[in-house]
């Protein structure tokens, strides 16, 4: 967990050495001291950063919105706002990069664990809720782009979908089962069918 990737900062450590201790131990095994011992910096050295837990989080939840954009939208992925087969392939791609390998599915583990502490620090919710906007207004735009005449409602169906499957894949009952992804081309081509085909 030490290891330093080439090129990442200090202060990018710490938040992601912060992710990896949320995905491995849980909010409890969240401190500055540990932070420093599994990164392999120098005691004081996360308190100089993030002087307060709450700064602490605020880092993860930062570094864990970068991390998340990272695996949504990989330049192998088909442009989706070219139709709606390319959407749907598009959907697809992104979840299963989530869904498969072991740094991608910790990197859910960390989310449900700030999206769980958000619920009881309001500070923390209000910007825990602020960095998910990134994901949803370009959703919102892809949706109205192939047709929605109700883009806000459907992006909430489509996020909650979504939502469903990585908890239900990661740390549900099918946890020890992740979709292929032409499991994934298929669901999202129904939930898409039944959202903007249906919408009268």
């Amino acid at each position: 967990m030490s290891a330093r990737a080439k090129g990442t900062s200090r202060t990018e450590l710490i938040a992601d050495t912060a992710l990896a201790l949320l995905a491995e131990r849980g909010m409890r095994g969240l401190t500055h001291r540990a932070v420093d011992e599994a990164a392999g910096l120098p005691p004081g050295s996360t308190s100089n950063h993030a002087r307060t837990r709450l700064a602490l989080l605020e880092a993860a939840v930062r570094r864990q919105a970068e991390r998340e954009m990272n695996v949504l939208t990989p330049s192998e992925l088909p442009d989706p706002s070219a139709d709606r087969d390319a959407l749907t392939a598009g959907l697809a791609l992104a979840l299963h990069r989530f869904l498969s390998g072991d740094e991608h599915r910790d990197l859910l583990l960390s989310r449900y664990e700030l999206a769980l502490e958000a619920t009881r620090r309001p500070e923390l919710r209000a910007y825990y809720d602020a960095s998910s906007t990134q994901f949803r207004t370009p959703l919102a735009e892809l949706i109205r782009a192939a047709g929605s005449k109700d883009p806000q409602r459907h992006t909430l169906s489509l996020v909650a979908w979504c939502d469903g499957m990585m908890f239900s894949c990661v740390a549900g009952s099918y946890h020890a089962t992740a979709p292929t992804v032409e499991e994934l081309r298929a669901g999202f081509a129904e939930l898409l069918r039944g959202m903007l085909d249906g919408d009268g």
